[in-house]
């Protein structure tokens, strides 16, 4: 079973009659370097935690692992490669709310992570489990499919160009993929990467992918992930403008949009490239040039005055189409009526 229907299915029956507005706010999990689970939240009231497990069947039901918590913070023991889902109950009212591990922990995966749990229109958050982005997947061990496995993915889409594609496929199989065919040369020409322009395109490069995407929200084709090579530019646009479609507050789209600097392993990015065997692929001969030496480190996706790359892309569209959501209504056929549609499937 899938971590969706066991967060939805599981937490209900353990927790059935607690009313459905939750007391505990700015609920958040992190896993540290020493292997414990650190769990934060807000609430004037005790609170009992559960252990959700990802992954088990419908009847197994969530374990207590912290009674009567008032200083809203616990330090659990984690697992490696297994990610933390819980439950925060309120003692006063029964309220709840459901927190999950942002990223996934994957042996040989980047940036693969959960949109989910974030403050969106109408006091609501964004439903954890339904929407995932990541990098690249052309490394993943067994254990990692494993655990992607158990997210249930329904269906994938590729913002990569049609070079990358090729020099690293993904390695998830038997989910429905989706991708359009762009040169490498519309992102980087000669190798070089004029970021503000890059960014500026991403309304319009991404167009048909964004369809994609959202056709596949709008039916409820879901958990997706979409993904890029780094997961953090092109997957960066696509996030944005799906948060922005939820009503999430700008400072989150950017708190998530800058995550990708802790979250990236670029040694996992790309398959090692031998420039011998592609001696007339500028595209091969790019990608082996940037894996020689030392991983270099991900750097932080911002100007020197401080303001995030993705600043650009929301400026081309106020240029553009005047807002965000004009954008979505006369590029991405998602104008108010499917606004709401959304809204009532992912957020909660």
């Amino acid at each position: 079973m899938n971590n969706r229907f066991l967060v939805l299915s599981v937490a209900a029956l353990a927790l059935a009659g607690a009313p459905l507005r939750a007391r505990v706010v700015d609920p958040r999990v992190v896993r540290d370097d020493a292997g414990h689970f650190e769990l934060s939240w807000k609430d004037r009231a005790p609170v009992d935690v559960y252990r959700l497990t990802p992954g088990a069947p419908a009847a197994s039901a969530p374990q207590l692992v912290a009674r009567g918590i008032e200083d809203g913070a616990v330090s659990l023991a984690a697992s490696p490669h297994v990610r933390g889902w819980f439950v925060l109950r309120d003692r006063r009212d029964g309220s709840r709310v459901t927190v999950a591990e942002r990223v996934l922990p994957l042996e040989q995966g980047s940036n693969f992570r959960d949109l989910g749990g974030y403050p969106a229109w109408g006091g609501r958050h964004v439903r954890w489990g339904l929407i995932y982005r990541s990098g690249a997947t052309p490394l993943l061990s067994a254990a990692d499919l494993d655990q992607i496995g158990a997210v249930g993915l329904r269906e994938m889409v590729d913002l990569r160009s049609s070079e990358e594609r090729v020099l690293a496929p993904s390695r998830i199989a038997g989910v429905p993929y989706g991708a359009v065919g762009y040169p490498m040369q519309a992102l980087a020409s000669g190798g070089h990467f004029d970021v503000e322009a890059l960014y500026r395109a991403f309304p319009e490069l991404l167009k048909p992918q964004l369809r994609m995407i959202f056709a596949d929200l709008l039916r409820g084709d879901v958990p997706i992930v979409y993904n890029c090579s780094a997961g953090q530019d092109r997957t960066g646009f696509a996030s944005a403008m799906i948060l922005a479609a939820l009503g999430v507050p700008m400072a989150d789209i950017y708190r998530d949009y800058e995550l990708s600097t802790s979250y990236r392993h670029p040694e996992y990015e790309m398959p090692p490239i031998d420039p011998a065997q592609h001696p007339h692929d500028p595209v091969a001969q790019m990608f082996a040039r940037a894996s020689q030496g030392p991983v270099r480190k991900p750097q932080p996706l911002l100007t020197a005055d401080g303001k995030p790359f993705l600043a650009y892309s929301f400026a081309a569209i106020t240029a553009r189409w005047g807002s965000p959501a004009n954008y979505l209504r006369e590029e991405i056929a998602v104008g108010p009526v499917q606004l709401a549609q959304l809204r009532r499937r992912y957020l909660q």
